[in-house]
C-alpha cells in the first residue's frame, strides 16, 4: 500500500450497511467516525487509554477537522485507515494526519488532519499536557519534512 508518510498506525475496517447513506455510499460523517476510532486506537497503542486519561485528568479533544473526500466507499469493501502524529507543541496542541486507502485497488479515499488540544477532564478547560502525554505522543511524532 502506498502511504503518504512512513509507518502509519493502521486500522482495518469493513464498510457495513449502517455506514451507507441515501446516495448508496459511505456517508461523510462515517469517515470522521472512522478517523476517531483510528486515532483512539493509536492512543491506546501508545499506552494513553481511557484509564490513563482519567488518572491524569487530561484528554486530547478535537478542535478542528480538515477533510478531503477523494473517492467513495461502498458496502462490503475493506479499507485501511492510517494515522500519524505530525506536529506537537508538547504543551497544548497536537496535529494528526489521516489517510484512508482501499487495498483492493490502492485508491486513497480520504486525506484529513485533525487538531487536538489538551483539556482537563474535570473542567473541560485547556490545560498543559502532562509528561505522560508529551512522552507517549512524542514517541509517535513523525517528521514530515527532511
Amino acid at each position: 500500500m502506498k502511504w503518504d508518510l512512513p509507518d502509519p498506525f493502521v486500522r482495518e475496517l469493513e464498510v457495513v450497511a449502517e455506514d451507507i447513506d441515501e446516495l448508496g455510499h459511505a456517508n461523510n460523517a462515517t469517515y470522521v467516525r472512522w478517523m476517531e476510532r483510528c486515532a483512539w486506537g493509536h492512543s491506546q497503542h501508545l499506552g494513553l487509554d481511557l484509564a490513563a486519561y482519567r488518572r491524569l485528568d487530561r484528554a486530547m479533544a478535537v478542535v478542528r477537522h480538515e477533510v478531503d473526500y477523494l473517492a467513495s466507499a461502498y458496502q462490503g469493501e475493506w479499507l485501511c485507515m492510517g494515522t500519524w502524529i505530525v506536529e506537537s507543541d508538547h504543551r497544548l496542541r497536537m496535529l494528526r494526519r489521516f489517510q484512508l486507502v482501499r487495498p483492493a485497488d490502492g485508491v486513497t479515499l480520504l486525506r484529513a488532519q485533525t487538531t487536538f488540544a489538551c483539556i482537563e477532564l474535570s473542567t473541560g478547560r485547556p490545560r498543559r499536557m502532562p509528561a505522560e502525554f508529551v512522552e507517549g505522543y512524542g514517541r509517535a511524532l513523525v517528521m514530515t519534512q527532511p
